[in-house]
């Protein structure tokens, strides 16, 4: 299926990962259940309204499983950071 993990950030911590940062714990909005350790998910902003059409912010591997997110220290990597939106607009210069 498509789609299939789920990741969505904190308003707060959208700004931080379209610079080409990692999501922290403390910037975990929601995360779809039962995703696993190192998976591919998709990044969502909770500004964007959850019904379709929802515009992804970009994609990551998930850093923690859904059940070590719940327990990890706010400070902790549960996402990384594998491409976003704002790629485009920061290397803009460098794109033929």
């Amino acid at each position: 299926p498509a789609l299939q993990h789920k990741v969505w950030v904190k308003p707060g911590s959208e700004q931080s990962f379209l610079y080409g940062n990692h999501v922290l714990k403390s910037g975990l909005g929601r995360i779809t259940e039962s995703t696993a350790q190192y998976q591919g998910v998709v990044v969502f902003s909770m500004a964007d309204p959850p019904s379709p059409p929802c515009r992804p912010q970009g994609f990551g591997v998930a850093a923690k499983s859904t059940q070590e997110c719940r327990k990890v220290d706010p400070l902790a990597i549960v996402v990384f950071h594998q491409a976003d939106v704002g790629e485009y607009v920061r290397n803009e210069d460098t794109l033929t």
